[in-house]
């Protein structure tokens, strides 16, 4: 077992707490946000710069992920026309003022949901897309199999996250001595721990995941270790005071979700038409007026479907080949976490 340097934290660990104590946001009376991107004929939407499963453009520069789907799903269900949608990559630092200050209409960048987020921030989170959890990596050659065995150890971390606050919890929970290597640039950090700058790297897991599948052939290098620290819940985030807009971005995801539910697929949602199937009916418009309540069309939910397929075909083209398993994020009745409430 490579034998790690033990260095005290010392009182650099108190700034870490300032992630949590940003001060709360006036809020300014709600804009029609909906109105806006129809007049404007584009949806405004915000990514992770590079992140593999997530959010990264192809070699033709056509972006691609789970939370880019997301993005494509609201287009598509609000203008006609998943394409009719502009990704704006931003920082963790950037990322929340800049929905504020009204920069993008919403937010799909592996964002967990926190009370002091939602409270303090003037925004709203209008569902789960991933159940994730913080973990650890380390070098596969370092021995380490177990993050009860970082004491001592440098751990590269993001600013302005709750992974510096989750990561001191655990280091003194657990009586472990640490020295944090923030940096704020995601790249910048994935370079340095390649590069041993530091003995272990702690984010979402589903980002080291991400991290870990990029590396092609040397991904065996790099070990994420069993310990799941912190719940992290992510999910799409909008501004406070729209709720028109709310509807809209929280029913794309459960429609997503009901849709695996009842079969309807990317390639067989056009087959649906005659169903007899009262949810099918309600879910694909030939009855009721579920569309009309959001402010939307009849044809709003297949519409999605067609563009980015279901839930669970998403992750599968987005999650599984970065290895990150369904496990919690399977529907309910498949033992998951995975829940739409019933659209009726």
């Amino acid at each position: 077992m490579k034998s790690f340097t033990r260095v005290l934290s010392g009182a650099a660990l108190a700034a870490l707490m300032a992630v949590t104590s940003m001060p709360a946001m006036a809020q300014a009376p709600a804009a029609d946000t909906m109105a806006a991107i129809r007049a404007r004929g584009q949806l405004i939407c915000s990514t992770s710069p590079s992140s593999v499963g997530f959010a990264l453009p192809d070699s033709q520069g056509v972006w691609r992920g789970l939370d880019v789907d997301y993005c494509r799903a609201v287009a598509a269900a609000l203008l006609g026309d998943a394409n009719r949608l502009r990704i704006v990559p931003s920082s963790t630092q950037q990322r929340f003022t800049m929905l504020q200050s009204g920069e993008i209409d919403m937010l799909s960048r592996t964002t967990t949901w926190t009370l002091a987020r939602e409270a303090s921030l003037g925004l709203a989170f209008a569902g789960i897309n991933v159940y994730d959890g913080q973990g650890f990596m380390v070098h596969t050659d370092s021995g380490v199999t177990s993050a009860k065995q970082l004491d001592g150890a440098t751990v590269c971390v993001q600013p302005g996250t709750t992974t510096e606050l989750n990561m001191t919890d655990f280091f003194r929970t657990n009586r472990l001595r640490f020295t944090p290597v923030v940096i704020e640039n995601i790249e910048e950090i994935r370079t340095a721990f390649i590069n041993r700058r530091c003995d272990a790297y702690t984010t979402d897991a589903s980002s080291l995941a991400s991290f870990r599948a990029a590396q092609g052939a040397n991904a065996g290098r790099f070990l994420l270790l069993p310990e799941i620290i912190s719940k992290e819940p992510l999910g799409p985030v909008v501004r406070k005071g729209d709720w028109r807009f709310f509807d809209v971005v929280r029913w794309v995801h459960f429609a997503l979700v009901t849709a695996e539910e009842l079969g309807i697929t990317q390639a067989n949602v056009g087959t649906f038409t005659n169903s007899t199937n009262p949810e099918i009916q309600r879910f694909t418009g030939q009855t009721g007026d579920l569309g009309q309540m959001l402010g939307l069309d009849r044809d709003w939910a297949p519409r999605v479907i067609r563009a980015v397929g279901n839930y669970g075909e998403i992750w599968e083209r987005n999650m599984t080949p970065i290895g990150f398993p369904r496990g919690i994020n399977n529907l309910w009745n498949k033992g998951g976490l995975q829940y739409a409430p019933p659209m009726r």
